[in-house]
């Protein structure tokens, strides 16, 4: 999970590569709002992937492949009504794009080109994310690591030859992502029919459809999607407030959140291993597995947070220049870069415990926890130290990371004493 989840900040990394090295920053700035605003969207969507996940790791600890059966069909089926909905609004979400960052015509119309294009991919991307959580759920490792190799190998293929070869610009890097998505669906499809077909979990027989179950998975769902929507909010305000404070601030963030996005995509390579193993656990109404393997994940977290620290202390300045040679990007970067050595250290237990209470299915925790963390963590910091302008917003972000773990790891610790690990939430 590790090595899959390295792969897809490595994509983000080739685009702004390739995007960074056109001589404009408003190539760059085009981009990172266009590409924030995507993310946005289908990170809100990231509660299908996190329901389905623990869901599934639960009845895989069960045993029972019917009810496996019927999580992966209602998780589908609610993938694609999420999906056409954002399609539906697109045209109000470019509306909100201008009205939010305040940025010039031409870093505007560099954003349109990117999301005019990339929302398409709405359906495909959706769909792999309940994908690649089933197979997670089940243990099966190696199918979300196959997965995110081919979309991201194809991925950064089409992009150096739309952008480099064709000279298709902002438009290209999208059309790669597009055409990547459904790529790895098509891929995907294949790869979860033949597993569940080895585990004999019947997909095609079976009532699997029906109103209560449905409004379960929504309930489940609902906790996670403003878990998730406040998360986000906290990012995109990081990425409009740059844009009001000026392109070159824009770009240099997206350059640097480059940074925090491999941070975050290994670390939670662990936390997805916690989710399936601490699912699996609570499945077996395991309270000692569970803790088990809580004390196996921070042991790694630990380690791999501090070795981010010193390789981006030792090598942050010549990886920014890989990423734009902007002269005045390149210099804003490097002024920001040592929140980035600080940020691994303090996100390190916010990605690690969002993987147990995934595997324990509490999503009522991790929105009361988030709420807390970006209430005062970010929107409160920020606000205190707003003069501080792009160096109050890394702050903000780097005390909203830390105040995400410290509230989970508080609530672990509270749920472990009073032995409420393998009871099912209230939700």
């Amino acid at each position: 999970m590790i090595l899959s989840n390295i792969t897809v900040p490595l994509l983000g990394i080739v685009d702004t590569a390739v995007i960074g090295h056109l001589g404009s920053a408003h190539y760059l700035a085009g981009i990172a709002l266009g590409a924030s605003v995507i993310s946005l969207l289908f990170w809100l969507a990231g509660f299908l992937r996190m329901s389905t996940t623990g869901l599934v790791a639960q009845a895989y600890g069960k045993q029972d492949v019917e009810l496996l059966a019927g999580l992966l069909k209602r998780s589908l089926v609610l993938a694609l009504i999420v999906a056409f909905s954002l399609l539906a609004c697109s045209p109000l979400i470019k509306q909100a794009i201008a009205f939010l960052s305040g940025s010039n015509s031409e870093v505007l119309q560099q954003a349109y080109s990117y999301f005019d294009i990339r929302i398409f991919s709405a359906p495909a991307a959706l769909c792999n994310l309940v994908l690649l959580a089933w197979m997670l759920g089940v243990h099966y490792g190696r199918g979300p690591f196959y997965l995110l190799l081919v979309t991201n190998i194809t991925n950064i293929v089409l992009d150096v030859y739309f952008v480099v070869f064709l000279d298709w610009q902002v438009a290209g890097a999208a059309w790669a992502s597009v055409i990547a998505d459904y790529t790895a669906l098509i891929f995907a499809l294949c790869m979860v029919l033949k597993l569940a077909n080895k585990m004999a979990v019947p997909l095609f027989i079976g009532n699997w459809f029906s109103v209560t179950k449905m409004q379960d998975l929504l309930s489940l769902n609902r906790d996670i999607f403003i878990r998730s929507l406040i998360l986000q909010l906290c990012f995109s305000f990081m990425t409009f407030y740059g844009a009001r404070i000026g392109e070159v601030t824009l770009a240099a963030n997206a350059v640097l959140l480059n940074f925090l996005m491999l941070v975050s995509f290994a670390l939670d390579g662990i936390a997805y291993a916690s989710e399936a193993k601490v699912g699996h656990a609570k499945g077996q109404n395991s309270a000692r597995k569970i803790h088990l393997w809580v004390k196996v994940s921070l042991f790694w977290g630990v380690i791999f947070a501090f070795a981010y620290s010193v390789f981006f202390a030792l090598f942050g300045s010549q990886i920014i220049s890989l990423l734009t040679d902007v002269p005045e990007v390149i210099s804003a970067a490097n002024t920001y870069l040592p929140w980035l050595i600080v940020l691994p250290i303090a996100a390190m237990g916010c990605f690690l415990f969002d993987g147990v209470f995934v595997g324990l299915t509490r999503a009522k925790d991790m929105r009361n926890t988030m709420i807390i963390s970006a209430g005062v963590g970010f929107f409160g910091v920020f606000l205190l130290f707003s003069g501080w302008q792009n160096h109050g917003l890394w702050l903000a972000m780097t005390c909203f990371m830390l105040l995400r773990g410290v509230t989970l790891i508080i609530r672990y610790a509270q749920l472990y004493k009073k032995e409420c690990l393998t009871v099912q939430s209230s939700e």
